[in-house]
């Protein structure tokens, strides 16, 4: 049987993850989208903060699910 690891990014990103959060879905300058198999425990909600010339300019996500879905 072969061990497998996941790679040092993905552990690196998994210990410390970037910009994990949550803006205000109220704010009409943010989108929010939801993707994931919950039946298998993966589920990503990713959102945006836009400017008012269409640009984004912040974007925040959490996840949940094995280290190589949150990474």
């Amino acid at each position: 049987m072969v061990a497998r690891s996941y790679h040092e990014k993905v552990i690196d990103h998994y210990e410390n993850p970037r910009n994990v959060g949550s803006f205000d879905k109220s704010d009409q300058n943010v989108g929010t989208g939801l993707v994931g198999a919950p039946a298998c425990g993966d589920v990503m909600k990713l959102q945006i903060l836009v400017d008012e010339n269409g640009k984004i300019t912040d974007a925040k996500f959490k996840t949940f699910g094995c280290g190589s879905a949150i990474a």
